[in-house]
């Protein structure tokens, strides 16, 4: 048993060392490590492994171990095991990553919790994931995060090594100009803007280079044929439904879906197609807009439906539309942190009282003339004014 547990401890340390510094996540500073139990929810591919590693980096410490439950170690090693085994030397950090593949996650996560209180555990899942409160009871334990794809303001960061932000949504309603009148004199800011709409949600689009998209819709499959199962009770034709699904769809966002339609299509029920779109939302491969606030217990039909973010259009679509990028764009960012509905105008209602209309540089407020609180978010425009907000800046929320 030692010696295979060695095994977890060095390759613990190879990544660790492996792992870079220079640039991190918002996540990392926004987290309260000081929390014995802590979960880290978040798309595939948006750096969770990543933000455990530089995490353990900081620490600097000899009585940490990072392990994947995706680790070939654990087709027959029990984590309960590594974490005795760590204890007993003297451990005090246990991070796990993966924890999606680990059966009856919640319960492992709390016995550890209650079996080595002086511990310090934090996991990583699918975004995917749903808390079970009737097992293990997390909710009182833990605190839970969630890790959303990288935003405009990251990669310009990332990419570039420029840095701003982040700012509030009252600062881009109230002093748009302002900021973006500094940012466009320091850099050029609409090309940048245009590369992050086809290559930038993902960290890891440095790694792979001109195979980034093909990269992509390998996660994509990964996420449907293997994080779906694992979170939920589905059968292989579900899956293959859910597959088709999301390219049906990729077809025709945005849309006021005819749901009927595509449920004969896929010759599936609306209770069956409903659960699979809510799958495909979780998941951060789609994003469900509704005229109502959403609620898990009574799923409702959505009044559009977009991918989830830009570079999955580019993944899934030889020739994305310029104006559904646009408002993927702004979906995508604002929904992060904002409840966004579907208005009776406009395109967007943000927080139930700010009505925004996306377009190009010759947009209008014609759609929306006489409402109180409406903006136009528009694109090919580095500095707005008065309620002319450039659409780049709503990727500078976080």
């Amino acid at each position: 048993m030692m010696e295979e547990i060695d095994s977890l401890y060095q390759k613990s340390e190879r990544l660790i060392a492996r792992t870079p510094d220079k640039f991190h996540r918002y996540l990392l500073d926004e987290i309260d490590w000081n929390d014995k139990l802590i979960g880290i929810k978040g798309a595939r591919g948006c750096g969770k492994s990543t933000l455990l590693r530089q995490r353990l980096k900081r620490l600097a410490l000899p009585s940490v171990l990072y392990v994947s439950m995706d680790d070939l170690w654990f087709v027959e090693g029990n984590i309960m095991d590594v974490a005795e085994y760590h204890f007993q030397h003297g451990g005090t950090h246990l991070f796990i990553d993966e924890i999606h593949h680990l059966r009856n996650w919640q319960l492992v996560l709390k016995n550890l919790s209650d079996l080595y209180p002086e511990m310090w555990f934090v996991y990583t899942g699918s975004s995917m994931l749903k808390i079970d409160h009737s097992r293990g009871d997390l909710s009182r334990r833990q605190r839970l995060y969630t890790l959303h794809e990288m935003s405009f303001r990251e990669f310009l960061e990332y990419e570039y090594g420029y840095q701003i932000g982040p700012f509030d949504l009252a600062d881009l309603t109230e002093r748009h100009a302002e900021i973006a009148g500094k940012v466009c004199t320091e850099t050029p800011i609409l090309p940048k803007f245009e590369a992050y709409l086809s290559h930038g949600c993902y960290p890891f689009y440095q790694v792979v280079s001109s195979g980034y998209h093909d990269r992509l819709q390998e996660v994509i499959n990964v996420v449907i044929e293997n994080d779906f199962p694992a979170v939920e009770d589905v059968t292989p034709a579900t899956i293959r439904k859910t597959k088709r699904m999301l390219l049906l769809l990729a077809e025709k966002v945005p849309q006021t879906p005819n749901m009927s339609e595509l449920y004969a299509t896929l010759e599936t029920d609306r209770n069956q197609g409903l659960k699979m779109l809510n799958a495909l939302e979780r998941s951060g491969l789609l994003r469900l807009l509704s005229s109502v606030a959403k609620n898990l217990k009574n799923l409702v039909r959505p009044d559009k439906i977009y991918l989830g973010n830009t570079n999955l259009m580019y993944a899934l679509s030889a020739r994305p539309d310029k104006g559904t990028l646009r408002e993927t764009f702004f979906m995508n960012q604002l929904s992060q942190s904002h409840q966004v509905n579907y208005p009776a105008k406009g395109d967007f209602l943000v927080d139930q009282h700010l009505l925004f209309e996306v377009g190009g540089r010759h947009k209008t407020f014609e759609q929306i003339k006489d409402i109180p609180d409406s903006f136009l978010a528009v694109d090919d425009t580095d500095v707005g004014i008065h309620n002319r907000i450039p659409l780049w800046m709503f990727g500078l929320l976080y």
